[in-house]
């Protein structure tokens, strides 16, 4: 899967939505230039520029500003498919979050879902990487509200997150999304997931086959291999949100992936790059725009980029560029 794509079966319950507004779903497909036979095939593609421009439509259609929530609502486990199976018999839910985040790209490439532990909280989050999209807030909201239900699925009813982020602007009617996550749901944050206490993290999955779990993993590292070119850009993805944070180091980054460091470097490698290349692009990209777009001095962006001093920096950025980060600036003006 190339240039972000990711299967039907995730966006499987818009006609459902749709026939609750009284709306014909074909009539919808027409108006968004889609096969009018688009969800008879859960496991066929769709991109995710025609997903967005699909969702826009429905929204015109229904004149429903959540729409991607109510969709996201009725999704789970069994909209990933063969790794949603793997996840739902994994033995315990740190593992089958872990098995979710690390074979994610074989439902979807062009967004990642993150699993990081903070102390006492855990984090399930997800991104876009692959492109600028139209309303990709309601892309957003649907994967977080179908992270809400795949951890239910995974914890039990008695799980509750504790907070709720969502990186778009709080919109005027806030309800919808307080009924489906709760009261502590906050907009406009640097990213977008579900915390809630790690405690669940040890708790066996109800129903597990673990002979099951075994089969589905041979099959599923087996349609890894077939699968491995956009991992780099997922890296980076993660590398760019770590500089800003002072943890771009491989072990976070590891960590994030549910992988030892070693294995980070290896799928790397194998790849065509490494990890410190992939550091390097990513911190003259945001010191390209840091330059351009801001008044930061040398100092500063050295030590938000995690460059002992300004030399350190600027030495960096002429092997990259050719030229001093001063007479970069200089030239924009030019």
């Amino acid at each position: 899967m190339r240039g972000g794509l990711a299967r039907i079966s995730i966006i499987s319950t818009i006609p459902a939505v749709l026939r609750e507004f009284g709306i014909n779903p074909v009539d919808v497909l027409r108006k968004a230039e889609l096969a009018t036979n688009l969800f008879d095939e859960p496991d066929e593609l769709i991109s995710f520029r025609d997903r967005a421009h699909l969702f826009k439509v429905c929204m015109d259609e229904t004149a429903c500003n959540h729409f991607g929530l109510l969709v996201g609502q009725q999704e789970g486990l069994s909209s990933l498919g063969l790794v949603g199976y793997l996840v739902r018999h994994s033995p315990d839910v740190q593992t089958a979050l872990e098995s979710l985040v690390h074979y994610f790209h074989l439902h979807a490439q062009g967004s990642l879902m993150l699993f990081d532990t903070e102390q006492e909280l855990a984090f399930l989050g997800y991104s876009i990487y692959s492109e600028q999209l139209e309303v990709s807030d309601q892309i957003v909201d649907a994967a977080i509200a179908i992270s809400c239900n795949m951890l239910r699925e995974l914890c039990g009813p008695g799980w509750e997150p504790t907070e709720v982020l969502l990186s778009h602007r709080q919109p005027e009617n806030v309800r919808p999304f307080r009924k489906i996550f709760g009261p502590r749901v906050r907009f406009d944050m640097p990213r977008s997931g579900v915390y809630f206490p790690a405690r669940w993290l040890g708790e066996q999955v109800q129903g597990a086959d673990s002979e099951l779990h075994r089969l589905l993993e041979k099959q599923v590292r087996q349609l890894e291999s077939q699968y491995s070119e956009d991992f780099p850009q997922q890296v980076r993805l993660v590398v760019s949100d770590a500089l800003l944070t002072n943890h771009a180091t491989i072990e976070y980054v590891s960590r994030i992936f549910s992988i030892h460091s070693r294995t980070l470097h290896r799928r790397l490698k194998a790849n065509g790059t490494s990890f410190q290349g992939i550091l390097d692009e990513c911190r003259f990209q945001i010191a390209r725009q840091m330059l351009e777009s801001s008044d930061l001095g040398h100092t500063q962006i050295a030590s938000l980029l995690g460059y002992s001093d300004a030399r350190a920096f600027s030495r960096a950025f002429r092997r990259w560029s050719g030229m001093s980060p001063s007479h970069w600036r200089e030239s924009l003006d030019r």
